[in-house]
């Protein structure tokens, strides 16, 4: 995966996962401090309103978002100690089209089903990386991992533990079911299609906690390939895209109750928004349940990649050789800890007031960093390696994973939300 180049290796503190968590934290700080931007709405459903999404005050807006994120990112490149004038002139590229991936995803037509801005930000990166090629001035911009991390810790500002408590044990029961069992499942398939273990690892973890963001997490965790990630969280968006369809559709076939169906999508679709237009689709009662399965599954993601790291250096461990706590500390996923303390900061130490001031804000410049990172992810995926791959192996071992995924999850969603553990309707 190339990167940006590295002039010297940088200190602890400027590492790729600290970087994250100082960025992130800081971008947490100047909103709590009054930056409160205005992220214009990119929706439409009709040509006559392309022309208001894109009015001159809109704009303005967005390249005001624009520059202070860039501002950001080059702190983060300080820190890190790669080369400014590079990424400043990758930035502002990959940034307006994450920008126009959200547009598109803003259709009435995507947006009723559920295709989400994810899906759009992969597909123009692919676009570009495999026509005319990335050039090399932007692939200077490309950094994935970084930006996502980044909106990882600021996404455990919108995860607060009295909404953990109020989404209720059920489904808690459910996402610690699926993420286990589902798990194992998914890295005995792997291992039979002869993967190695980084791969096996990073695929288990995307089919059976939260998608791109799982495996990215557990990347960083196991320390692992960049363009074997880059494989497993392109495989996890083209699948995703006809199972937001499907779904729906065979659950009206099979008739499930609607806890059910939406229990059932909210553990199987990789993303919030994507639950909440499948289940919708069914009922307000599907996808209430489905946001709530979803919700506890998201915050399954930093206990995770603990578990992982620590499971992954006692694996790796030299004959005779006894891991030591610094070995485990060297491999945490130390931006984890950024997500685990922006959390607490907002379940425990802000009022009700400030939170509901800045959420929107919060949610908005996270969507923003993980849509840089998802085209990002396009920038970097040629489709001839693509395919070439461990000969199309991992493809074939995800797909028999998120089959095991579909049956085992609704098998658990039926005796949890099925009326067994399930006693009364939301």
């Amino acid at each position: 995966m190339p990167s940006a180049e590295i002039r010297r290796n940088p200190a602890w503190w400027g590492t790729e996962d600290w970087t994250a968590v100082w960025v992130g934290g800081a971008f947490l700080a100047a909103i709590l401090l009054g930056y409160r931007p205005t992220l214009p709405s990119l929706k439409w459903s009709a040509l006559a309103d392309v022309g208001k999404v894109f009015a001159a005050d809109n704009l303005l807006s967005w390249l005001g978002v624009g520059a202070v994120m860039l501002v950001f990112a080059l702190a983060g490149a300080v820190l890190q100690r790669t080369s400014l004038t590079k990424l400043a002139m990758g930035f502002p590229v990959v940034f307006a089209l994450s920008v126009l991936a959200q547009w598109l995803a803003g259709n009435g037509v995507a947006n009723y089903w559920g295709i989400e801005y994810v899906i759009f930000s992969l597909l123009l990166g692919l676009l570009i990386s495999n026509t005319v090629g990335t050039p090399g001035w932007l692939m200077h911009a490309v950094r994935t991992e970084y930006f996502i991390k980044t909106g990882l810790v600021m996404m455990g500002a919108t995860i607060l533990f009295g909404e953990i408590m109020q989404a209720g044990a059920l489904g808690v029961v459910q996402s610690v079911g699926v993420v286990v069992v589902v798990w194992y499942v998914a890295f005995w398939i792997c291992k039979r299609f002869r993967l190695d273990d980084e791969f096996a690892v990073m695929l288990a973890s995307a089919v059976s906690i939260c998608g791109v963001s799982a495996a990215i997490a557990t990347c960083g965790a196991i320390q692992g390939d960049k363009k074997k990630l880059s494989y497993v969280t392109s495989i996890v968006l083209i699948v995703a895209a006809p199972m937001i369809i499907v779904q729906p559709w065979i659950a009206r076939a099979l008739a499930m109750p609607d806890a059910v169906a939406g229990a059932w999508m909210g553990g199987t679709l990789d993303t919030t928004g994507s639950v909440v237009a499948a289940a919708a689709l069914i009922s307000e009662n599907a996808m209430k349940v489905g946001t709530i399965v979803k919700f506890s599954q998201n915050v399954l993601i930093g206990f995770a990649a603990f578990a992982l790291s620590v499971w992954w250096t006692l694996r790796n461990k030299g004959a005779g050789e006894r891991p030591t706590a610094g070995v485990i500390w060297e491999r945490f996923p130390k931006f984890v800890l950024g997500f685990i303390v922006a959390s607490l900061v907002f379940s425990f130490l802000l009022g009700d007031g400030v939170i509901g001031d800045t959420k929107k804000v919060v949610s908005g410049l996270r969507t923003m960093w993980f849509s840089i990172a998802f085209v990002c992810i396009g920038l970097e995926t040629n489709f001839r390696e693509f395919l070439k791959m461990e000969e199309g192996r991992p493809f074939f071992a995800f797909l028999g994973a998120q089959g095991f995924n579909l049956v085992w999850t609704y098998l658990l969603a039926w005796l949890v939300f099925g009326g067994i553990l399930w006693a009364s309707p939301m």
